[in-house]
């Protein structure tokens, strides 16, 4: 079956946006998993205009499954060192972003993500690489010594056609099956919600998404542990044995 990591980052930007003290992460990643969720994602950037090294600290302490999206960055890497989160996703990252725009470019920064991997790897750190779903940067994923890729899915989800959402979703198909050659295992998120998400759950071979913006904007009007519950309903309903403990 494939896991649901519940990225919780708007629940902070809710937070950061008075610099209080609610609504706590923490608290939601504890509801989160209650609804079903598989894992919890937090990405901790630089400009920490969210998540929190505090939030990453409490959470490593409560959650079965953390997964840290972070930059290949000296300070993040120490702090990662040093909580030990169960799998890093190594992201680019931009200040003026509002979110991470497009996948990390493992071809032209070789360098900087094969150190920063063998770090977290001798941490015993499980490592996937956010990647556009492009053969090469595949390939290369596997050869810097990632254990994982996450294909960015912001070319389906954004799709402003048939033939486009088609074309996108081909292209994930091709490169999810390159990397389970090269024994990748594969993940996949950006810009999935409710109603996309199923024909991605389709593609074989398909270990986990990670999702947030749409979980958190549900959850605003129903609260998260049902907004993460009818997200795994929405997953499972292409598995039609597949039944959510309610």
């Amino acid at each position: 079956m494939i896991r649901l990591g519940v990225n919780i980052d708007h629940v902070a930007t809710i937070r950061q946006a008075r610099r209080a003290a609610e609504p706590d992460p923490v608290a939601a990643a504890l509801l989160a998993l209650l609804g079903g969720a598989d894992g919890i994602t937090v990405h901790l950037r630089e400009d920490r205009r969210h998540i929190q090294d505090r939030d990453v600290r409490l959470l490593r302490q409560v959650v079965p499954r953390l997964n840290l999206e972070m930059a290949c960055n000296f300070e993040i890497l120490a702090i990662a060192l040093d909580v030990v989160p169960d799998e890093a996703t190594l992201v680019p990252e931009k200040r003026q972003e509002l979110t991470t725009e497009g996948g990390l470019n493992v071809a032209a920064n070789q360098k900087v993500v094969s150190e920063t991997i063998q770090s977290l790897s001798e941490k015993g750190i499980v490592v996937s690489l956010f990647i556009d779903p492009d053969a090469k940067q595949v390939e290369i994923s596997r050869k810097l010594g990632a254990e994982a890729v996450e294909l960015q899915t912001a070319s389906y989800s954004e799709a402003k056609s048939e033939a486009q959402s088609l074309d996108a979703l081909s292209e994930l198909a091709a490169a999810a099956a390159a990397a389970q050659e090269l024994g990748l295992h594969v993940h996949m998120g950006h810009g999935l919600n409710y109603t996309n998400v199923q024909p991605i759950v389709r593609i074989a071979g398909v270990a986990e998404l990670n999702i947030g913006h749409s979980i958190v904007s549900r959850a605003v009007l129903v609260g998260i542990e049902r907004a993460v519950r009818e997200m795994k309903e929405a997953m499972m309903a292409h598995f039609p044995f597949a039944k959510l403990n309610k």
